[in-house]
């Protein structure tokens, strides 16, 4: 099979294409026919040597048909959405023809949405829909603060946040954006940046932020929280340097919750992926209830173009290759 792989870690031109052999079917797993992959700021860190783990083949994420499954659990020529369970970091990943991921990571995703929309939604929905409703248990009507909105991660997560019934006010570095998070369905955007907690008039009545900043960010959202709301830190767009010498005891608020997300533990016993709808989120993206369209969409041997588009923070939401 056809397949990028990562020659050396530096820049778009180290990734490379080559002949890898086709996975092996083995119990557990699933092999995949990838027809299209969502790309992630991960997989640029992997890239360049700066994540924990990284293998030969890149990827996260994919959408794709079932090759096949040896347990049974999903038959052959089923569509499917792929995410995580090791996929680019320990074991190949989405950037081939085909793919092998554990059968705890794959879910049927059947739609009539065109491939590249479909790729869409994998890694971003998923993280997006467990990062409101089961960290930080958004309510309708509660009011939650969405700090990088227009990023592909944010975008869903307003997309969702609205359809859900919350109030939702977005950030973003740069003004010309606002129209966008509009759009979508926030009530207010306003610019990203330190201190927001002392510029912005809902401080200390906020029910819930979503942090896609980082640790950068994460002490001024608590700041912003009423008595009992969460804050979730769920990205990295900020960096990926540590708090400086943390002590909750002088920089949390009394009263505060504090949580974290991090998708690489879908599939997992505590964090099964059927815990998301995955199906239904389709469904709405084809209703027209969400949006999932993504803002630019590369072929198979577009992939370094895609990376400087991504290095550049030129994608303004979530990019797909397709391969079909």
């Amino acid at each position: 099979m056809r397949a990028i792989v990562i020659e050396r870690f530096g820049g778009p031109e180290s990734l490379v294409y080559k002949e890898l052999p086709d996975p092996e079917p083995q119990p557990g797993h699933v092999v995949i026919e990838v027809k299209a992959f969502g790309l992630n700021h991960a997989e640029m860190h992997m890239r360049r040597g700066e994540w924990a783990e990284a293998a030969e083949v890149s990827g996260i994420e994919c959408v794709g048909l079932v090759r096949a499954c040896p347990g049974g659990e999903l038959p052959a020529g089923a569509k499917v959405a792929a995410l995580m369970g090791g996929l680019g970091r320990t074991i190949n990943g989405s950037y081939a023809e085909y793919t092998s991921a554990p059968v705890s990571n794959v879910a049927p995703i059947e739609s009539d949405l065109p491939w590249a929309q479909l790729a869409a939604i994998p890694e971003t929905y998923a993280t997006a829909w467990t990062c409101l409703f089961r960290n930080l248990e958004l309510a309708r009507g509660q009011t939650l603060l969405i700090r990088g909105g227009t990023s592909s991660f944010g975008q869903a997560a307003v997309n969702l946040a609205v359809d859900a019934g919350a109030r939702v006010i977005a950030t973003t570095r740069k003004r010309e954006r606002f129209c966008l998070l509009e759009e979508i369905g926030a009530e207010r955007a306003e610019l990203e940046g330190p201190a927001l907690s002392e510029r912005l008039p809902e401080a200390k009545q906020l029910d819930a932020v979503l942090d896609l900043v980082g640790n950068s960010t994460i002490l001024d959202s608590l700041a912003l929280l009423r008595r009992g709301g969460r804050a979730c830190l769920a990205g990295w767009l900020g960096g990926l340097e540590p708090i400086a010498d943390f002590n909750p005891l002088l920089q949390m608020a009394s009263g505060v919750y504090l949580t974290f997300f991090g998708s690489f533990v879908f599939g997992t016993p505590g964090f099964p992926l059927d815990d998301v709808p995955l199906q239904a989120i389709a469904a709405q993206v084809a209703a027209g209830r969400l949006r999932a369209k993504p803002s630019r969409v590369f072929g198979f041997e577009e992939i370094r173009e895609a990376h400087r588009v991504m290095e550049r923070n030129e994608a303004h939401g979530k990019m797909v290759v397709v391969r079909a």
